[in-house]
């Protein structure tokens, strides 16, 4: 038997009353990103630049700092691509890397720079405040700098590519 809430969702509706009585789903900014990035692979290097402020806004910093994650690892890579090293120690460089404690760094090492807009802070303050629980192996406030410097640069991937790869090339790697 299906259920009129799975129907609906597929499309089908069995029972177009209860249909109706059903409050409509929120579509996000830019709802067709979504399924363009898993219909293709390539299809994250568009997804840059591809929202408004006002629709990057909207995004959940939860969402912002997954995004920045990717984004940031992605970074940290390429940066210890060359000279060729074996797979291990080039392992090692990126965790030392993208561990939150260095992320922390990062963020609190730009913000002294006062290299950071009053809209990327108001970013990093949400991101900040998006990161509930306790983590395991690192003090609150480590974790919740991390979780804003992840936001940052998933808004900023979204919205401003050029002001993201400025901001990176700021970034210090010899911290770890």
């Amino acid at each position: 038997m299906v259920d009129s809430h799975d129907a609906v969702q597929e499309g089908v509706v069995a029972n177009p009353d209860l249909a109706a009585q059903r409050p409509a789903i929120p579509e996000l900014p830019n709802a067709e990103l979504g399924p363009a990035l898993v219909a293709s692979p390539q299809a994250w290097l568009t997804a840059a630049n591809s929202l408004s402020h006002r629709q990057a806004m909207q995004v959940a910093p939860a969402v912002l700092a997954y995004i920045g994650d990717a984004v940031y690892e992605l970074h940290v890579r390429l940066q210890y691509l060359h000279p060729p090293r074996r797979i291990q120690a080039y392992h090692q460089q990126v965790v030392a890397q993208v561990r939150a404690e260095a992320q922390a760094e990062h963020l609190l090492a730009l913000v002294e720079a006062e290299l950071l807009t009053e809209v990327e802070q108001d970013v990093v303050r949400r991101g900040r405040n998006a990161a509930t629980g306790k983590p395991k192996r690192l003090t609150v406030d480590v974790y919740r700098h991390a979780t804003g410097f992840e936001a940052l640069l998933g808004y900023l991937y979204l919205t401003q590519g050029d002001r993201l790869s400025d901001l990176l090339a700021k970034i210090d790697f010899s911290i770890d």
